[in-house]
């Protein structure tokens, strides 16, 4: 057995080393089969200046499921060092610590922490809501010399994801030289080495297994833990996608230190967060969710299976807000006059990769004395009022933590409390649009889906460099600038489209990383449900929305399709492997790292039109009355494709004789590229609805306008008077596509449509059709329009520099030259690679 764990040591390494980082698939190293983190404590400070983030995490373990299953390392329940995996390592440099890392960390007594011990005031509220709370922790180091070679053949090596960082030094944290901390020991102070040893995991195991009703408790001791002394520095080595840790002598994951401290600092050009200005040109740094997730922000266990909590103190300067992931609307502390320390934390476990951050000189825009109408839709609260309610009287499936989902208070509030933030310039416009959306959005998703699975919400408008219109995170959305013009059409879908990530993609999460869809497909489909819930719209009415947005959507599709690799059309790219990992739980995220792949659409539309199927056989009411158990039971759990699969057709078994199977569901929508079958048939009936009816009854009058207009001649310019319909969003969108489809449009009927639709004012998605217009007809007037699309509407105008460049006009290539100059040094990376190969 022991040889066998060996080959499963050597071919890990061997995985890193023959990876290309030139190629597209993404390795996730570490071995959460044998450790596994159950949190982490970031202290950390910003410098904009560097462009560094530098500081200390302590990681606290517990033996992974492998090493639980088993007995002792010689009977194979541990991975162990082989000599040949050194001899793949031997060309990796030696890191010998630094010995002045202390100097940078403001240091502070223990009585300056506001989070709760026992006997100490609770300041969480009824609804579940905890209170603002600071905490700035202090560091040690101790002066030792690594030899990262000098090392007996079977040691354990502990694995971290870890990527564009300056690892300083790790070391063993004696936890057991905190004071107090005897309550977590089963015996009395030992002085033997290897009982110490024993002793402080046994310590970290108590701590990190404390029950839910215990976790101010447990947040108390996590940062007292933290502070303490370091007991021993271990050894450690870096490669390109990993952090690699072992203790001399120390040959099984139950022996191994389950709490060590890594000081390092960040890199300023690591992939995990971005440096760039804000749209009042003032410094800022975000996460913007990047490919390699927080690799390159702090070292961590990136598989989605571990799922961990944290707690993180942040120091920077007092200009600067930060905004996280985390339980609380942290208030700054001062330290000293110019430097503030922010506070944040998080019990419910999620995986490091949810992890979020954004610092800058963000503005909150608040609520003027009125308050905002909060409307829900009857229908839908009638429907989840006939929900089994007996469902929410049981008990969770997740590991245990303080879940909402068991708070009557949090369970019926409609409303989570919720802060916006801007840059400076976009204050008055964000308090015209996103205030007032904010809560009748919230409102629409506990109609359709009950329980808000976070207690609070922060929405931020990030940098024009950001890549999409939105991302969420635990307790944190960012918007980007373009979803703020054109009225509150596109604001408030994006809006509705996060909000549902908190159930999907957040509160329940994919397994294995290919399969986005069970994110991105929900958040789509529940996009418009929200929507619809939000404006109060008539059943009738909203069908009519919805059936035009599924028409563009398919037309998206569709498009797609023809024009990407059949590899990346799979929703289910591994099939029936997936979810596997190695023995250690390493594994590849195939394309993980592909550039395009990460502007792709087809798993958000495939996934969409795939619930859109199945709502449509089983009944709405019915739908969303199992979606509603099925959020009940696997919140704050992973799951895969078939866990949603399995229980629809067991909670509606009547299916089944309808031809539902899971297999055929999985064959025909999962597993295969291209249109699925049953897509074809269904997507016929969309060109019936009333407003595209409506659209295509334009459509053939701007028809007739622009051969008039060809046809006239000089002397009889005069227009006709032709009557226009008013048109919603989503309908000039769809107006656009169809004239884009016909050969010529003449210079008069372009300025027709511009002035009868006023095109400059509309939200980014017509903006972005009507450059698509500009450019097709080479219309030179409007030529400033696609330079101001591309300046500010990064997050869509990555393809429009391919169709600058593919009619090969000289002036519309220098135009895509020009404004790639203007911002290729603050875009973001992948979207830098995708237009740089359009242009060169």
């Amino acid at each position: 057995m022991t040889e066998n764990l060996q080959s499963c040591c050597l071919a890990n390494w061997k995985m890193e080393m023959e990876l290309d980082p030139a190629k597209d698939d993404l390795p996730l190293m570490a071995n959460t089969r044998h450790m596994l983190v159950k949190h982490y404590v970031l202290d950390l400070d910003v410098d904009f200046k560097s462009q560094v983030i530098e500081g200390t995490i302590v990681l606290f373990f517990e033996p992974g499921s492998r090493c639980k299953k088993g007995g002792s390392a010689g009977e194979g329940a541990c991975l162990s060092q082989s000599d040949e995996t050194c001899k793949i390592r031997a060309s990796e440099p030696c890191h010998s610590p630094v010995t002045n890392v202390s100097a940078r960390s403001s240091k502070t007594g223990y009585n300056d922490f506001a989070v709760c011990a026992k006997g100490e005031k609770d300041t969480s509220d009824k609804n579940g809501n905890h209170s603002n709370g600071e905490q700035a922790s202090g560091i040690s180091s101790s002066k030792n010399c690594c030899d990262i070679e000098n090392h007996g053949s079977e040691d354990f090596l502990l694995v971290l994801d870890c990527c564009d960082l300056s690892v300083l030094k790790v070391e063993e944290v004696d936890v057991a030289a905190v004071p107090g901390i005897e309550k977590f020991t089963r015996s009395a102070k030992l002085t033997d080495a290897e009982e110490l040893r024993n002793l402080r995991n046994q310590i970290v195991h108590e701590l990190v297994t404390l029950p839910a009703d215990r976790w101010r408790e447990q947040l108390y001791y996590y940062t007292r833990c933290s502070q303490a002394p370091g007991c021993g520095e271990l050894l450690f080595s870096t490669g390109t996608w990993s952090l690699m840790i072992r203790k001399a002598e120390v040959q099984a994951p139950r022996d191994f230190p389950h709490a060590i401290r890594i000081w390092y600092k960040t890199k300023p050009e690591g992939r995990s967060v971005t440096w760039t200005t804000d749209q009042s040109s003032r410094p800022c740094v975000y996460t913007m969710g990047s490919p390699i997730n927080n690799r390159a922000l702090f070292p961590c266990q990136e598989p989605p299976v571990a799922m961990s909590t944290w707690q993180t103190t942040v120091r920077t300067a007092s200009c600067f807000v930060v905004l996280m992931s985390g339980e609380n609307s942290a208030e700054p502390a001062q330290l000293q006059e110019g430097l503030l320390s922010w506070y944040y934390y998080v019990t419910m476990p999620m995986p490091a990769s949810t992890f979020t951050i954004a610092i800058g000189c963000w503005t909150e825009v608040k609520q003027e004395s009125h308050t905002a109408d909060v409307r829900t839709n009857n229908e839908f609260s009638s429907l989840f009022s006939r929900a089994d309610l007996r469902l929410i009287e049981g008990s969770c499936g997740h590991v245990a933590y303080p879940c909402r989902f068991q708070n009557p208070a949090a369970s019926s509030q409609l409303v989570i409390p919720h802060r916006v933030f801007a840059p400076w310039c976009l204050k008055d416009r964000c308090a015209e649009i996103l205030l007032e959306l904010i809560p009748q959005c919230l409102s629409a998703a506990h109609a359709t889906l009950g329980t808000h699975p976070f207690s609070r919400l922060d929405v931020l408008i990030v940098p024009s460099n950001f890549s999409s219109l939105g991302m969420a995170s635990p307790h944190i959305i960012f918007l980007s600038q373009s979803v703020l013009t054109g009225g509150s059409h596109l604001c408030g879908t994006r809006l509705c489209h996060e909000i549902a990530h908190a159930w999907f993609g957040l509160a329940i999460g994919a397994r294995d990383w290919t399969e986005e869809w069970i994110s991105e497909g929900f958040a789509t489909y529940l996009e418009d449900v929200f929507w619809a819930v939000a404006q109060q719209l008539p059943h009738d009415e909203a069908r009519e929305q919805q059936e035009l947005k599924a028409l563009l959507r398919w037309r998206r599709l569709r498009d797609e399709v023809q024009n990407s690799e059949e590899e990346l059309q799979v929703l289910r790219p591994n099939k029936e492997n997936t979810g596997e990992v190695s023995e250690s739980g390493t594994c590849i995220i195939k394309h993980g790292l592909n550039a395009e792949k990460i502007f792709m659409q087809v798993h958000y539309l495939k996934g969409y039109f795939l619930l859109q199927s199945l709502a449509k056989r089983i009944g709405e009411a019915t739908y969303f009355e199992f979606l509603r158990k099925f959020v009940q039971k696997f919140h704050g759990q992973l799951i895969l494709s078939q866990d949603f699969l399995y229980m629809l057709l067991e909670d509606i078994p009547e299916q089944k004789g309808y031809g539902l199977s899971v297999e055929n569901i999985i064959r025909a929508w999962l597993d295969t590229s291209g249109i699925p079958k049953p897509l074809l048939e269904e997507c016929q009936t969309w060109d019936q609805c009333r407003l595209v009816r409506q659209v295509n009854d334009e459509v053939t009058k701007w028809i007739q306008v622009n051969q008039r207009a060809r046809k006239r001649s000089k002397r009889k310019r005069r227009q006709d008077e032709v009557a226009f319909q008013k048109l919603l969003p989503d309908q000039l969108v769809l107006l656009l596509e169809s004239l884009l489809e016909e050969k010529t449009l003449c210079l008069r009927t372009l300025q027709c449509l511009e002035k009868t639709y006023h095109l400059d004012e509309q939200d980014s998605e017509v903006r972005h059709r009507w450059c698509e217009l500009v450019v097709k007809h080479k219309y030179t007037t409007r030529y400033a329009d696609i330079e101001k699309f591309l300046k500010e509407d990064q997050a869509m105008g990555v393809y429009l520099y391919g169709e600058l460049m593919v009619n090969e006009d000289a002036k519309q290539q220098e135009l895509a030259y020009k404004c790639f100059a203007a911002t290729q040094k603050q875009m973001d990376v992948s979207s830098a690679k995708v237009v740089a190969e359009m242009l060169f």
